[in-house]
């Protein structure tokens, strides 16, 4: 799942080099907590979190084939 944030972000900021993906993985869930470079955060969350809802969306349906839940914070 780590990867998976890891490409999909990449590939969306200026300074990939900045992207930093901590899992934090439980019996039924998974928490990716995102860091990326404050000028990149309005790229990652999007108009009005379209872009940040969409990787979610990408993610959960990843997790699924796992029967995990995966959510993403994006921290600042």
């Amino acid at each position: 799942m780590k990867e998976l944030a890891v490409q999909i972000v990449k590939a969306l900021v200026d300074h990939p080099e900045m992207v930093d993906v901590n899992e934090i993985t439980g019996n039924t869930s998974t928490v990716l907590e995102l860091k990326v470079a404050k000028s990149d955060v309005g790229k990652v969350i999007g108009k009005e979190g379209k872009t940040a809802m969409a990787i979610r969306t990408i993610l959960n349906a990843a997790g699924r084939k796992l029967n995990k839940r995966c959510l993403l914070e994006i921290l600042e």
